[in-house]
C-alpha cells in the first residue's frame, strides 16, 4: 500500500487511459476468439470472410452496431431505459480500477506499481461494484414495459443475490490466509504457495459463482432466448445493445483477473518459471497475468460450446443448497486449522479431501432418501378425459405405467 498515492496526475490519466484500452481490445478479441472456438468445437468454421482469417469481424460487428438506428419502444420509461446500459457498462470497467497488473516498473522515469489503485478494502470494493451493475440489468427489464424483459430482470437479480453471497464467501478464506484485503497485498502472500492449493474447494466455489454472476452458459437465465426471447435486453438495440453486450465481456475479464489474483498468485509466474528472478520483474509479469486471464475466459467459452443451460430451479439449487454450505463449512476448517497454525500445503490438502469425501457421502444419502420417498408414492391412474399434468421435478408422472402393468392390462 505504500508505492500507492505517489503518481503525478498524467500519470493516473494513462493508467486509466491504458486499462480501458485493455478491456476494449480484449473484449473485441474474446468475441472474435469464442467465435472461432464455438465453430471449431461444433466442426465449422468461425468468421473468416471479414479481414485475413477473419480477423476484422468483431470490429466491423461493432460498427454496424453504431451505425444501426436507435429505436425506443412505445410505453417505456425512456430516461431510465436510457440510463440502465451506461450503469452496466461503467460499473464493469470500474471494477477493473483495483486490479494489480504487475509489480512496481519504471514509466518515464517513475516508479509506479501497474495498478490504477488499491484501496484496504479493495476485494470488498470489487464485490460492490459489480453488485451495482445488477441495477442496470433490473432498470433495463423494468423500463422496457414488456413481460420477458421484466421477468429476466427478476431473474437476474434472483441470481446475483445467490452466488453473490457464495462468492464473498470464498473470499472470507483467501482474507484469513492473506491477512488482508487489499488485491496487491493478497498477491505479495501468494510469493512462496498459489492459495489455488490451499483453498482448492474456495477456488471450485468461485469458479462456479463467477459462472452465474456474468449471466454465461450455462447459467445465462436472465436472457434464455428458447423461453424469454432475448431476456432483459430484448427491447434494446445499436449501441445500447452493444453496451449490454460489451458489459458481459468486461464482467467476464473482471472476475477472471479477480480469480488470478485471489487464486492464481496474481502477476506471479508459474513454477518452475518463479525460480526465476527476472521472471517476476520487470514488464514480463504482465505477460503471465494476461495469460492466466485468457486461461478462465477460455474456460467460460469452453462450457459455453458444452453444457446445456439448466432449468431455473435446478440453477438456483446450486447456488443455496450446495455452494453456499460448502462455503460456510470450508470457512470454519480454515479457520480451525489457522488456529492451530496448520496452514501448510498437506493439511489444506488433506482438508478438502475430507469435505470432498463428506460431500459424496452426504450426496449418497441424499439420493436414496429421494428414491425411497418417490417409491412410496402411490400411482394413480391417469384420467383420459383430464387435461395432462407434468410431473414436478424428481417425481413420477401420474399415471406412469411399468411395462408389467400394461402387460397385465
Amino acid at each position: 500500500m505504500t508505492v500507492f498515492g505517489h503518481d503525478p496526475w498524467w500519470l493516473i490519466l494513462i493508467k486509466a487511459v491504458a486499462i480501458f484500452a485493455f478491456l476494449l481490445l480484449t473484449v473485441l478479441a474474446a468475441i472474435l476468439i469464442e467465435r472461432k472456438i464455438l465453430g471449431r468445437m461444433q466442426m465449422r468454421y468461425g468468421p473468416n470472410r471479414v479481414g485475413p482469417f477473419g480477423l476484422l469481424q468483431s470490429l466491423v460487428d461493432g460498427v454496424k452496431l453504431a451505425l444501426k438506428e436507435g429505436l425506443v419502444p412505445a410505453g417505456v420509461d425512456r430516461p431510465i431505459y436510457l440510463f440502465a446500459p451506461v450503469i452496466s457498462v461503467t460499473t464493469a470497467i470500474l471494477g477493473f480500477a483495483v486490479m494489480p497488473l504487475g509489480p512496481v516498473v519504471s514509466v518515464f522515469g517513475h516508479q509506479t506499481p501497474l495498478q490504477l489503485t488499491d484501496l484496504p478494502v479493495a476485494v470488498l470494493y470489487v464485490l460492490a461494484i459489480t453488485s451495482i451493475g445488477v441495477y442496470g440489468i433490473v432498470l433495463a427489464g423494468w423500463s422496457s414495459g414488456s413481460t420477458y424483459p421484466l421477468l429476466g430482470a427478476l431473474r437476474s437479480s434472483a441470481q446475483v443475490v445467490s452466488y453473490e453471497i457464495a462468492m464473498a464467501l470464498c473470499f472470507a478464506a483467501v482474507f484469513l490466509y492473506a491477512g488482508t484485503m487489499s488485491t496487491s497485498g493478497i498477491v505479495a502472500a501468494q510469493e512462496k504457495t498459489w492459495y489455488v492449493v490451499l483453498l482448492l474447494p474456495s477456488f471450485v466455489v468461485y469458479v462456479t459463482a463467477m459462472v452465474g454472476e456474468t449471466n454465461r452458459a450455462p447459467f445465462d437465465l436472465p436472457e434464455a432466448e428458447g423461453e424469454l426471447v432475448g431476456g432483459f435486453h430484448t427491447e434494446y438495440s445499436s449501441l445500447k445493445f452493444a453496451m449490454f453486450y460489451l458489459a458481459e465481456y468486461v464482467n467476464m475479464t473482471t472476475v477472471s483477473a479477480l480469480a488470478t489474483t485471489l487464486f492464481l498468485g496474481g502477476w506471479r509466474a508459474p513454477w518452475p518459471l518463479s525460480l526465476w528472478e527476472p521472471s517476476n520483474n520487470g514488464w514480463l509479469p504482465l505477460v503471465w497475468f494476461i495469460a492466466k486471464v485468457w486461461t478462465f475466459l477460455f474456460v467460460f467459452m469452453w462450457l459455453r460450446a458444452t453444457l446445456p443451460r439448466l432449468r431455473y430451479d435446478q440453477f438456483m439449487a446450486i447456488g443455496w443448497k450446495l455452494l453456499i454450505p460448502v462455503a460456510l463449512v470450508w470457512i470454519m476448517i480454515v479457520a480451525v486449522l489457522r488456529e492451530v497454525d496448520l496452514t501448510g500445503v498437506i493439511p489444506a490438502v488433506v482438508a478438502a479431501v475430507v469435505l470432498l469425501g463428506a460431500l459424496l457421502a452426504v450426496n449418497a444419502v441424499r439420493r436414496r432418501t429421494t428414491r425411497r420417498r418417490h417409491a412410496a408414492i402411490p400411482v394413480r391412474p391417469a384420467d383420459a378425459r383430464a387435461f395432462p399434468i407434468p410431473p414436478m421435478p424428481g417425481t413420477p408422472a401420474l399415471g406412469a405405467e411399468t411395462a408389467k402393468e400394461k402387460a397385465d392390462a
